[in-house]
């Protein structure tokens, strides 16, 4: 594209970097075309077989002949030594407890990571989603400057 010469530097830049991109979406437009055109001859390809296959007599169905079956003798099978007479109870889960409070102080960091962390991975069937976790968590940001 020929500018005028008294174009500033800036200008013809940014009319040269617009127009490469205005290429680069012109191919990207021509490639998703040239895609939906090919799915879409698929389509009307497999629609026609479909129509034709609903518009064809049917035709009537072959009996299938089963062999007869042939008898097998197969040893003896014996009854389980053992079998428990109840199933074993579920353990009982002593309640957890929860992480102390969070100030924001770097010493307490580690500290509180560490219990909530022990927390979530214990009492995981009492989330029903990441974000619930990080809700509860954020419970526990009270005090200073993680409260803020």
């Amino acid at each position: 594209m020929l500018l005028p010469t008294d174009t500033l530097p800036g200008v013809a830049d940014t009319l040269g970097y617009l127009q490469h991109h205005l290429q680069e979406l012109t191919k990207c437009q021509n490639v998703s075309e040239h895609a939906i055109n090919t799915t879409l001859a698929a389509l009307t390809a497999q629609l026609q077989q479909i129509t034709q296959l609903m518009t064809s007599p049917t035709p009537a169905p072959t009996p299938t002949i089963v062999p007869p079956l042939i008898p097998m003798s197969l040893p003896p099978v014996s009854p389980p030594s053992s079998v428990p007479a109840t199933l074993p109870k579920q353990r009982a889960r002593s309640k957890l407890p929860f992480p102390p409070d969070f100030s924001g102080e770097q010493s307490s960091g580690q500290v509180f990571f560490n219990s909530y962390t022990l927390y979530l991975h214990l009492a995981l069937e009492q989330f029903s989603c990441d974000e619930e976790k990080i809700f509860w968590t954020l419970a526990f940001f009270k005090d200073r400057q993680a409260a803020r």
